[in-house]
This record gives structure tokens, C-alpha cells and sequence, in this order.
């Protein structure tokens, strides 16, 4: 992940840095189901990279009328579902794949 436009945010006595891209992608934006995605990993010495397909709809997408921003209690409650799936952000190997429905996450 580049460290250019990542935040960082403190859960369970660890660093982590996450992004979200600013720049939409052609399915964001053009036919109304355009939702944010988001990635996430440890700050220092990152191994797998949890990957979250979010529930909100992307404010460039066509039918965006109002905004529901994420924030950062959303990340830190994000950050532990994907522990409690098993998520091991200290371990090399293959990124994590997760959705958001209903504030619940679910593994893709």
C-alpha cells in the first residue's frame, strides 16, 4: 500500500495505516451501485492486507444524494470483525477479502 494518502488509527495496542482511493473507478461511478473500498494494514512491518468492500455508497457514483462518510469507529469495529475471522495483519500471504452488509463483515 503507498504511504501517500493513508491515515493511521490505533486498535487492540497496534498501528494500523488504511486507505480509501480517492479516485473512483469506471463501476463507482456510472451505474448507480457504486460503493467505497477501503484496504487496511499494520503501520510497522505490514503483512497481509485486509480488503473491505464497504456497504456506502461511493459519493461519485451517479445516485449518491447524500453522503455516509466512514469513520473512524467504523474502522476500528471493521478492524476487529476481521480478527475475530481470523484476520492475521502480521503474516505474509493473501489479502483478506471482506464485504460490509448491515455494519456486519463478511468474507467474499
Amino acid at each position: 500500500m503507498p504511504q501517500k494518502g493513508t491515515r493511521t488509527i490505533h486498535v487492540n495496542d497496534q498501528n494500523f495505516k488504511w486507505l480509501i482511493r480517492k479516485k473512483a473507478i469506471y463501476s463507482q461511478t456510472d451505474y448507480g451501485i457504486g460503493k467505497l473500498h477501503m484496504a487496511i494494514e499494520l503501520q510497522e512491518k505490514p503483512g497481509s492486507t485486509l480488503f473491505i468492500h464497504t456497504d456506502r455508497k461511493h459519493p461519485n457514483d451517479i445516485e449518491t444524494k447524500t453522503e455516509n462518510p466512514i469513520k473512524p469507529s467504523d474502522i476500528s469495529n471493521w478492524i476487529k470483525q476481521a480478527l475475530l475471522l481470523g484476520w492475521n495483519p502480521s503474516a505474509k500471504g493473501t489479502p483478506l477479502l471482506t464485504k460490509i452488509v448491515d455494519n456486519k463483515m463478511e468474507l467474499e
